[in-house]
């Protein structure tokens, strides 16, 4: 199973807000959570994740097969060759391009940096473009839009540091699990080892950990 967990910062510390997986998974991951007497979410990479690249139907297809087996969000990826190619509204590529409100005013509950599978995914200078954009779209629309940076994130010390800028930049209302989240896929590993030095006083072996 392809998964991946979407770390939120809560009152009470850090917790998970969902579990994502392919949309072929989606019902194994339900009735496992069910099993274990969990209420987390799933959500699901639907959209010929990660390039999004796949027949229009096709994307729509998987999204009504995720919803249909239970998940209750969708990560939904662009066709980045029509982005670089300039067929959508705009290309992708400057400051400017990443500021436009497209995804936004289409309805998105969230805008994300990337797919995570790139080389260079989440980048301060252009979560902050995209942050401004979501605060200056609250502005003019009183609509209030997540933001989830994903890909990269490795340590609970960056996770502190995303945490500090969604906080200046967007301020406490956005500290909480349907405004902010943290693509955790790389970070799970760190958050195990810290959470081992806090309950043993050192860090463990790698092999003491096998999901690291």
């Amino acid at each position: 199973m392809s998964l991946h967990c979407s770390a939120v910062c809560v009152v009470s510390g850090v917790s998970t807000a969902a579990v994502c997986v392919y949309p072929s998974r989606v019902a194994d991951a339900v009735k496992s959570l069910k099993a274990a007497n969990s209420s987390l979410p799933v959500a699901s990479v639907a959209t010929g994740f990660p390039a999004g690249q796949t027949p229009l139907e096709t994307r729509l297809r998987e999204v009504r097969m995720a919803v249909a087996d239970g998940a209750t969000e969708i990560d939904i990826v662009i066709n980045r060759t029509l982005a670089l190619t300039g067929q959508l509204l705009t290309q992708l590529g400057t400051f400017t391009n990443v500021y436009n409100s497209m995804a936004m005013m289409a309805g998105s509950d969230f805008i994300k940096t990337s797919t995570g599978k790139e080389a260079i995914n989440a980048t301060y200078p252009v979560a902050i473009v995209m942050v401004r954009a979501i605060r200056n779209y609250f502005l003019c629309s009183g609509h209030k839009v997540g933001f989830k940076p994903a890909g990269g994130i490795r340590t609970a010390q960056e996770a502190l540091v995303w945490l500090t800028l969604i906080k200046e930049e967007l301020g406490n209302d956005w500290l909480c699990p349907h405004l902010f989240r943290l693509g955790a896929s790389s970070l799970l590993a760190d958050i195990e080892r810290q959470i081992y030095h806090h309950v043993t006083g050192q860090y463990p072996a790698y092999h003491e950990l096998p999901m690291a």
